[in-house]
């Protein structure tokens, strides 16, 4: 037996340390090039620190111990431990909250908690790829002087390149992502690890006693650095949002032997470069580069940021995917850019307005110190709702006491609101623009879902049981024809519309009729065996469901295909795909204010038609429409 174990645990071994290497250019690309402006604004900008002594451990401090108690321990330790069939994020969190034993459903206050935190990701979407960029850049006016004018077109260059090349997909060179992050670590830790040579006392800022006494000493202004602060841990959502892609082990691992040193001794070096310098330092992180190494650190650090970039828009695409299975957004077209990652998709609405949030973002606040007071609101309200989320699932479906449960859950909250309260002081500097996205997409997200529960129950209400409508037809058999009808249906106990008008019109029935459902699970995923169910109802009638979780792709032709001995035949060439498609029209009605049920209509008419999000041949579907109200 220890012949063979031992190959299997080399194995693992190298796999986990193959995935770590590949997390370092997906989960870590936001929090690793922190560095580029996070010290710099503790003691730039409006806040007016002086960068003495006291001041530089002080803030040191604050940054030492924010990435330990918000990276390794809250994330880390704790909330990466509630997933979602090994998926992680807001709405993972949802899902175990709906998965309940104790509940079949989450209170109405934490699905709004949990859209919300949703809603303030896409904020803070925008902003990443705008700031990480720009501060890279920035390094050219560092470098030389004249350039200066020359950083936001480069910097705008760069961005609409990156936004062009993502229906191409990044399968390819995404490989290439991890080792680039490697280097872009190790050359973090190699230029913080020489400074510290240089200046060891600022070693002394690993005890907690100069962050304490910082605060406690500097009046408000201390307090308000918190928002600066902030800055070096913006990535602690990625790593839980990230966690399905490469599971918790290997993010863990990467964190622990190179993302946490590497960040640790930068921005160590940065401070102790603050501490002998006697001249003030406009930007510590270039100021660390020797000056014949200064050119190639700015291709390096820009390198890195369009990484981050990357992940991030991956990330928001992953985000809206989710939205939409989960019925918070219309459908949107998504592609699949790689046979091989399932994770590789490209949604054109989402990247398209992203785009321009961001290039407008660039031009609107001109440098990273600007883009730097609208960052941090959107990551802090998430990160709040993520520790009032995972309280709810420690209590409610890990059963745990209220005592422990709140203990942890209180100990983190008190450190997110204490960020999220330095930070709302950034309002009218630019830190608006988060809160007025999120508000939008919040909106948005909660008028579709509240339209189409309206419309569910309508159709609810109004619809024919099936086993009725098979009751007449065999009393009264209508003539059949040749091939196989599929008539989709969001109602799994009653007879499609589409049904109903195509007997009424046309006075036939196929020899063959499917009536198929799809059902989105609160839940990442559905088993491929427990996928597909079908149901013989007699008469050449028969039920499918498709159940999906919401990070599955729901592909009718395959489901079909998937049916094998237990369902009916299916020929695709004589397959026929029946849609229901209604005009709607509001109304006054209580609880769906008018202006809301225009928005509904109007994200109605522009939603992705039903037969492209389910992967229906187009040349065999036929869309029967209707008139209705809301």
């Amino acid at each position: 037996m220890q012949t063979t174990r031992q190959p299997d645990v080399a194995a693992d071994r190298s796999r986990v340390l193959g995935l770590s290497l590949l997390a370092l250019g997906i989960v870590f690309g936001d929090i690793g090039t922190s560095p580029l402006y996070a010290l710099r604004e503790c003691f730039g900008g409006a806040y007016g620190i002086a960068p003495n002594h006291a001041n530089v451990l002080g803030v040191l401090s604050l940054i030492v111990w924010s990435l330990v108690i918000v990276i390794t321990v809250k994330y880390l330790s704790f909330v990466m431990r509630a997933d979602s069939r090994g998926e992680g994020g807001i709405f993972a969190l949802l899902a175990l909250l709906h998965a309940g034993e104790r509940h079949r459903s989450a209170p109405r206050v934490l699905v709004l908690l949990g859209v919300a935190g949703a809603a303030l990701l896409y904020g803070d979407g925008a902003i990443t790829p705008a700031i990480s960029v720009l501060s890279a850049v920035e390094g050219l006016s560092v470098a030389a002087p004249a350039l200066h004018q020359a950083v936001i077109p480069v910097t705008t260059v760069i961005l609409v390149g990156l936004f062009a090349v993502q229906r191409h997909g990044t399968a390819r060179i995404g490989t290439v992502f991890g080792p680039v992050m490697l280097v872009w670590f190790l050359v973090l830790g190699l230029l913080g690890g020489l400074q510290i040579l240089r200046t060891p006392q600022v070693l002394w800022a690993l005890n907690p006693w100069h962050a304490a006494r910082f605060l406690a000493t500097g009046g408000i202004t201390a307090y308000l650095v918190l928002g600066a602060v902030f800055l070096v841990v913006t990535g602690g959502e990625a790593l839980y949002a990230d966690m399905g892609h490469f599971g918790r082990r290997p993010i863990r691992v990467a964190w622990h032997w190179v993302v946490f040193g590497s960040l640790l001794l930068n921005y160590l070096g940065q401070g102790g470069l603050l501490l002998s310098s006697s001249a003030p330092v406009a930007n510590p992180f270039y100021a660390l580069a020797p000056s014949w190494g200064l050119y190639p650190l700015i291709v390096l650090a820009t390198v890195a940021t369009i990484i981050a970039s990357q992940a991030l828009i991956s990330g928001i695409f992953s985000l809206t995917a989710q939205a939409i299975a989960l019925g918070y957004l219309p459908r949107m077209p998504i592609d699949h850019t790689s046979d091989e990652q399932r994770g590789q998709i490209y949604i054109g609405p989402a990247n398209w307005g992203l785009m321009v949030a961001t290039v407008a973002l660039v031009f609107g606040f001109k440098s990273s110190s600007g883009l730097a007071a609208a960052y941090g609101i959107a990551v802090t309200g998430t990160m709040a709702i993520t520790t009032l989320l995972f309280y709810a699932v420690m209590r409610r479906r890990w059963n745990w006491s209220r005592l422990r449960a709140g203990s942890i859950a209180a100990g983190f909250l008190i450190v997110d609101l204490a960020f999220l309260g330095a930070n709302t002081t950034k309002i009218n500097d630019g830190g608006w623009f988060p809160i007025a996205a999120a508000t939008i997409v919040f909106t948005l997200m909660t008028t579709w879902r509240t339209g189409r529960s309206v419309l569910a129950e309508r159709f609810h209400a109004g619809a024919r049981p099936l086993s009725s409508f098979l009751k007449a037809i065999a009393y009264d058999p209508p003539h059949r024809v040749p091939g196989t009808a599929v008539f989709m249906s969001g109602d799994t106990g009653g007879t499609p519309i589409a049904l109903l008008h195509n007997l009424l019109h046309n006075k036939v029935i196929h020899h063959q009729v499917i009536v198929l459902s799809v059902v989105v699970e609160e839940d990442a995923h559905v088993p491929a065996g427990e996928r597909v169910k079908c149901e013989a109802l007699g008469h050449g009638f028969f039920r499918v469901t498709l159940t999906c979780g919401y990070m599955d792709e729901p592909d009718v032709p395959r489901a079909l295909m998937a049916l094998g001995e237990e369902g009916p035949k299916i020929d695709s060439a004589t397959t026929t795909y029946f849609l229901g498609r209604e005009t709607l029209l509001p109304r006054k009605r209580k609880g769906f204010a008018l202006w809301r049920q225009r928005i509904f209509v109007r994200m109605s008419q522009n939603a992705f038609p039903a037969w492209g999000y389910f992967h229906l041949p187009s040349h065999r579907v036929i869309e029967i429409g209707q008139q209705g109200r809301i």
